[in-house]
């Protein structure tokens, strides 16, 4: 039986789309470079199409998914995406019709069989499908990374889903019926000012729980603190990610 969806983003929409960071271009390359044609690729979970965009560079077209009508709706337009409301196990796609299937920072919300079901009917043979996560993220500055790692793990540490754990553990520890593939190593950076870091906080489900729970804005406390240690406006530091990043092919299966 798949599992009734469960919008945890419907109060983040908007800053998810303006704040979340942008993957590294060479995952991108990467990608097409094993997919067996660049036809078609289909980004499950798009979100707002970060990872979409990315992906139309080297596609001819991509169809970009997600069962959050609010997440569609903040969806920025691309004349090579055709962005869709679908859940992960009933995409919409054609038998046999993709060459990529790609699902960033959101295969811990899905109910993994009827979706696997689902990639072995889309993906052409030989078709991959990869998976990609980032984890705790690290700030420049000693004691600013400290105020961030408390406010992930103490302030709104409570609010994180279950499902959080899996994007600790890189998605190792998740079911992955497919040929594996041997992934590079990819990392993310970018450089944010305050007000760009804060507003990524802000997209965090979790922040957004711990809103409706209390009432208050849990970032504004914070902002309080990393202010007077941040420095002078436009000053931007130097933000990074682990990215964990599975990759495989459609063929025999494996238990792993």
């Amino acid at each position: 039986m798949v599992q009734t969806f469960n919008d945890h983003f419907v109060a983040v929409a908007a800053s998810y789309a303006d704040f979340r960071p942008t993957y590294p271009a060479a995952l991108f390359a990467w990608l097409a470079q094993i997919a067996p044609d660049r036809s078609l690729a289909w980004d499950c979970a798009t979100g707002s199409g970060q990872a979409a965009r990315d992906l139309a560079a080297h596609f001819n077209r991509v169809v970009a998914t997600d069962a959050s009508t609010a997440q569609i709706a903040v969806a920025r337009a691309h004349p090579q995406i055709e962005y869709r409301v679908a859940a992960a196990e009933a995409s919409g796609l054609a038998n046999a019709s993709a060459d990529l299937i790609t699902v960033a920072q959101a295969l811990h919300w899905f109910d993994l069989d009827p979706f696997y079901v689902e990639v072995r009917r889309v993906l052409k043979p030989g078709g991959v499908l990869a998976v990609w996560t980032y984890g705790v993220f690290s700030v420049e500055g000693e004691t600013i990374n400290d105020c961030t790692n408390a406010f992930y793990q103490d302030t709104v540490g409570p609010f994180w889903p279950p499902e959080r754990m899996q994007v600790e553990s890189g998605y190792r520890t998740l079911a992955f019926p497919f040929s594996a593939i041997q992934t590079p190593q990819f990392m993310m950076e970018t450089a944010w000012t305050l007000a760009e870091l804060l507003g990524y906080l802000r997209s965090w489900s979790a922040t957004g729980r711990y809103i409706a729970a209390h009432g208050i804005d849990p970032v504004d406390v914070l902002e309080k603190e990393l202010a007077p240690l941040w420095g002078d406006a436009p000053r931007t530091r130097r933000v990074s990610w682990p990215l964990s990043v599975r990759a495989g092919r459609v063929g025999e299966l494996h238990s792993y």
